[in-house]
């Protein structure tokens, strides 16, 4: 099973969001799913994990976050964050008429997760978390930072395929040529004339600009219990940078009957196509209704 129909709603600000809704396959009615991507990512990353949760008997949709894929860009930058972003999620479900999901959440998408669980906790069954947490490491946070919406001349479509690959190479070391082509395919649009153009609004690192760098970080660690509540699943990648043994330490303590998994050889973050993912995706689902 691999088709999906275009969904659109509107903001409560106006803006026409897009996600791929993904048909649930036979046997009894489940609760749905709904995926979240990362930072400067669309849901075209869920295009094989989708099909996977549909074909377990779960409806699935894979959203495309403000600024991002085929979602209208914010006129105001400032209002990309994950507490605009959980109310974007509201209002699918509002217009959509569900009541609640299981959330599988891929960096930010567990950051808007969590953020979803302080303002509409009846919405979450439970939640798979991709490679995040209330404590990040600066050594990721400054990668991430260094190259999201910074001017990139991409010619071509092999331009295109050496910026994915030196701004993720490190994080999948053992992907091959197929691997690649499919990440330019996720990451970049075919703009004017058929040059590729990432599937970003490039003003979503202005907050990230205007914040100030002597202002304490915001204590994430309530937002994570607050998550966590509901039966959780944490996947992280095993060489990621992003989300260290301390963060995963610190999220155990907090939350004791979080099921983990780490993916061996992989970075931030895993597609949650690996078999390790995968194996452990499945299994917590089993047990959710």
């Amino acid at each position: 099973m691999t088709g999906f129909t275009d969904r659109w709603w509107t903001s409560a600000d106006g803006l026409k969001l897009y996600a791929r809704d993904y048909a649930a396959g036979p046997g009894p009615a489940r609760l749905p799913v709904v995926c979240i991507h990362g930072l400067t990512r669309n849901s075209r990353d869920f295009g094989e994990v989708a099909p996977y949760l549909a074909a377990s008997g779960r409806r699935v949709l894979a959203i495309d976050v403000r600024g991002r894929g085929r979602s209208d860009r914010d006129p105001e930058p400032m209002n990309y964050h994950p507490g605009t972003y959980a109310d974007d999620v509201g209002a699918l479900f509002d217009q959509l008429g569900l009541s609640q999901a299981v959330f599988v959440g891929t960096s930010m998408g567990g950051l808007i997760s969590m953020m979803l669980a302080l303002r509409r906790p009846e919405l979450i069954a439970g939640s798979v978390i991709n490679d995040v947490g209330p404590q990040l490491s600066p050594v990721g946070l400054a990668r991430i930072v260094a190259y999201t919406g910074k001017p990139v001349e991409i010619r071509n479509w092999k331009d295109a395929r050496e910026y994915v690959k030196r701004t993720n190479g490190a994080a999948f070391p053992h992907n091959r040529d197929r691997d690649w082509r499919m990440f330019v395919d996720r990451v970049f649009d075919r703009g004017p004339k058929g040059r590729p153009v990432l599937a970003y609004d490039p003003r979503i690192a202005e907050p990230f600009k205007a914040a100030s760098p002597d202002k304490p970080a915001p204590d994430m660690l309530p937002v994570f219990m607050a998550l966590a509540r509901k039966p959780m699943l944490l996947v992280r990648g095993g060489i990621s940078d992003l989300l260290d043994q301390d963060g995963v330490a610190l999220m155990r303590q907090h939350a004791s009957n979080m099921a983990y998994v780490e993916v061996p050889d992989v970075g931030h973050a895993p597609m949650l196509t690996e078999p390790a993912a995968r194996a452990a995706i499945l299994r917590f689902l089993g047990e959710l209704a």
